[in-house]
């Protein structure tokens, strides 16, 4: 399986799919513990997370996967919604906890 291939299973087996530096509790960069922040305010529990420290294919297969040079990077719905500073408007205008809520309450 290809490093795309992979990357397009994670972000398709998951609602929501974060790739980032490190571990929810043990972020690796500034911008991922930001993130993790985020989705804690936003109540988001039901989040994947994948460490690209640990997958280097990964972590360069992601920035090509989605088009976007950074990590971490946000996937909802196998969709690509951004990163640290995009969640971060996204959050303060209260798009992202809208786009987040469990589907149930969108109905």
């Amino acid at each position: 399986m290809s490093t795309q291939d992979e990357i397009k299973e994670i972000v398709t087996a998951h609602r929501v799919v974060l790739f980032m530096k490190g571990t929810p509790d043990f972020p690796q960069c500034g911008f991922s513990a930001n993130v993790i922040q985020i989705l804690k305010a936003c109540n988001t529990t039901d989040v994947a997370t994948v460490n690209v420290l640990e997958h280097p294919e990964i972590r360069q297969g992601i920035k090509e996967f989605a088009n976007w040079p950074t990590i971490p990077q946000l996937y909802l719905n196998g969709e690509f919604v951004g990163g640290s500073d995009i969640l971060g408007e996204m959050y303060q205008s209260g798009e992202l906890q809208t786009m987040l809520a469990p589907s149930d309450q969108n109905a």
